[in-house]
């Protein structure tokens, strides 16, 4: 159904004749990095708070779907625009408003690039936490909407410990600020915390107010190769058991080096699971860190054990890690990239537990991610329509393993279209209806991204 000409009109005189309805422009926003596609009515690009505000009021007026969106990385669907309407591309808004390092904090508009953070932070000594793979060209406001974080927050958080304060609009129409310029406060609700990881379905952020953190001197990459998926995971619950914690502690299974061996060549070793470490902090305290997480990483089922002594060789050491998504696409355009988190010392049963249901639904599984956390990537790599069927079944098996296991859904990539049948497996009904309850209130007409997140 076309948008109605009075709806039309309310959006030209917000933005203009940066309104866009035309087919190339509705298709170029139709998508993420999902396999989901639905074409929205208009797209518009916000440039200041005040025309978010006036945005949200004229949505909420003639009941139109409104999905904020980043640039577009998500894996879940959840900027896919499934019943139409309008999206907003906040990706114009992408001014770094402050930098204070006294007070160790960025204040930013959600369009920011993270990876242009991190460059801009980079002379004073500070950067931001969360890094995630996709650093390079998702934005800040993207890694808000699904509390996305990377390899680090193995040590330094998530999105939600290094944020202090946002700037948004709700379903309402109504603008508020919610935290703090200070790194304790105690004032009433979280609703920070709230909105980071809620998908852009309770409020449009505008503006972040992000925690940094002093950039380490020195950094050490260790690489370790094991016997078994099931060695690794248990060298990883006794990395995590100690005092010194790896700025990032990635694992690798077999099949997925297999893969990036065939793609990458020898710069990448075939073993059964390979972990990769690091480690961080100043340079005379860094080598009594190495030796303890060495120590913790020796155990049954080790076949070797690298310390880079170069940043060319940690480069090196991390091709494993770098080639697995391009090796990954090769074999299966379609594949199921999914971000499961157990407890760190139930890793080793996940681990198994997902070869077993690979064989026994015999699909390809590749698994890897930020062990640290006990936040695994677990890829299904179906080749044609039978194995895509097979693949349904075993990933919904694989859900309930984790939880089983007390784990969750998701670590970074969020619900999304993609996991919202899943959600009553992973919340009680009670805890669905209280969210439900919040959505309700923060939008009452459900205007902010429906269809996505609440089953």
């Amino acid at each position: 159904m076309p948008l109605p000409d009075p709806f039309l009109h309310a959006l030209q005189s917000i933005f203009g004749d940066d309104v866009h309805t035309g087919m190339a422009e509705r298709l170029a926003y139709a998508y993420d990095n999902s396999r989901l596609n639905a074409q929205p009515d208009a797209v518009v690009f916000p440039t200041e708070h005040t025309q978010v505000e006036a945005l949200v009021c004229a949505c909420r007026q003639y009941r139109i779907p409104l999905v904020a969106r980043g640039r577009g990385s998500n894996t879940t669907g959840a900027t896919v625009p499934v019943e139409g309407g309008v999206v907003a591309s906040f990706e114009r808004m992408n001014r770094i408003l402050r930098i204070d390092p006294a007070n160790r904090l960025a204040v930013v508009e959600p369009g920011v690039i993270n990876g242009d953070l991190q460059r801009a932070l980079a002379p004073h000594g500070l950067f931001w936490p969360p890094d995630p793979s996709s650093s390079p060209w998702c934005s800040i406001g993207g890694n808000l909407a699904c509390n996305a974080a990377g390899p680090r927050a193995v040590k330094y958080g998530t999105p939600r410990e290094n944020t202090l304060g946002l700037r948004a609009v709700a379903g309402t129409g109504e603008g508020f600020r919610c935290g703090t310029f200070t790194s304790k406060g105690a004032t009433g609700y979280d609703l920070t915390r709230l909105l980071i990881g809620s998908e852009g379905t309770l409020a449009l952020v505008t503006e972040a107010t992000l925690k940094l953190t002093p950039r380490p001197s020195a950094i050490r990459t260790l690489r370790a190769t094991y016997r078994d998926v099931g060695t690794a995971a248990q060298a990883v619950a006794r990395i995590m058991g100690q005092p010194v914690t790896p700025c990032a502690l990635e694992f690798i299974d077999e099949t997925a080096l297999k893969l990036a061996h065939a793609h990458a060549g020898n710069d990448v070793p075939l073993a059964g699971a390979l972990l990769m470490i690091e480690v961080d902090g100043e340079p005379d305290t860094l080598d009594a860190a190495v030796h303890a997480v060495s120590a913790a990483a020796r155990g049954e089922g080790l076949e070797s054990l690298h310390v880079a002594t170069t940043t060319e060789e940690a480069q090196k050491l991390w091709a494993a890690r770098k080639a697995l998504s391009p090796a990954q696409r090769t074999i299966a355009p379609d594949k199921i990239n999914e971000d499961v988190v157990v407890p760190v010392s139930r890793l080793p049963e996940l681990v198994l537990g997902i070869r077993q249901l690979a064989a026994e639904h015999d699909v390809l599984v590749v698994t890897f991610g930020h062990a640290g956390n006990g936040n695994l990537h677990v890829n299904l790599l179906p080749r044609d329509a039978a194995e895509r069927e097979r693949a349904q079944a075993c990933l919904a098996a694989v859900f309930a393993r984790v939880i089983e296991l007390g784990g969750t859904l998701s670590g970074e990539h969020g619900i999304g279209r993609a996991k919202r049948e899943f959600m009553p497996l992973a919340l009680q009904p009670a805890t669905l209806h209280l969210m439900r309850e919040v959505k309700r209130a923060f939008d009452p007409d459900g205007i902010l991204n429906p269809g996505k997140l609440l089953p």
